[in-house]
C-alpha cells in the first residue's frame, strides 16, 4: 500500500494547486480540448532503498512527473509560469502525508527541456521524493 499512499499524496498536492488545471492522470480516461492547457501526471517509483538490516525498514523513491500540455505558438512563459508555481508548491523539504505515510520532497523540481508533442508545447516537470516505509 506504500505506493498507492505516495501517488494519493503526491496527486493531491498538485490537485489542490490554484489555479486549477485539467489534469490528464495515469489509466484514467481524459479527452484534451483543443486550445486549452491541461497536465499529464506520472508517478515513476525507482527502486526502493535498504538503508539498514533486520528492522523491515525501507524507503520508496522516484518521480513525480508533471508535464504540462500547452497549446503551440503561444510562446514559452505561459508553461514557464505553471512550472515555477509547481516547482513552488513541491519546494525542497515538502512533506505530504497520505495515511501513514508521509512523502519528502527530496529536491527542488527540475523543469526541463519543453518540445512539441502533436499540437502541444510539453514542458516536462520532475519532482523527485522519498518516503520512510516501517
Amino acid at each position: 500500500m506504500s505506493i498507492s499512499s505516495v501517488r494519493i499524496a503526491l496527486e493531491n498536492k498538485l490537485n489542490a494547486m490554484t489555479p486549477t488545471l485539467s489534469t490528464a492522470w495515469e489509466n484514467v480516461p481524459f479527452t484534451p480540448v483543443t486550445g486549452t492547457p491541461y497536465q499529464r501526471a506520472y508517478l515513476m517509483p525507482a527502486t526502493p532503498a535498504n538503508p539498514t538490516m533486520g528492522d523491515g525498514y525501507y524507503r520508496e523513491q522516484g518521480i513525480f512527473q508533471v508535464t504540462l500540455m500547452y497549446p503551440l505558438q503561444a510562446g514559452p512563459k505561459t508553461a514557464a509560469d505553471r512550472a515555477e508555481l509547481i516547482r513552488t508548491a513541491f519546494k525542497r523539504g515538502t512533506t505530504l502525508t497520505s495515511g501513514t505515510v508521509s512523502v519528502i520532497i527530496e529536491r527542488t523540481p527540475e523543469i526541463g527541456q519543453g518540445r512539441v508533442d502533436g499540437d502541444r508545447w510539453a514542458l516536462p516537470v520532475k519532482i523527485r521524493w522519498f518516503a520512510g516505509i516501517y
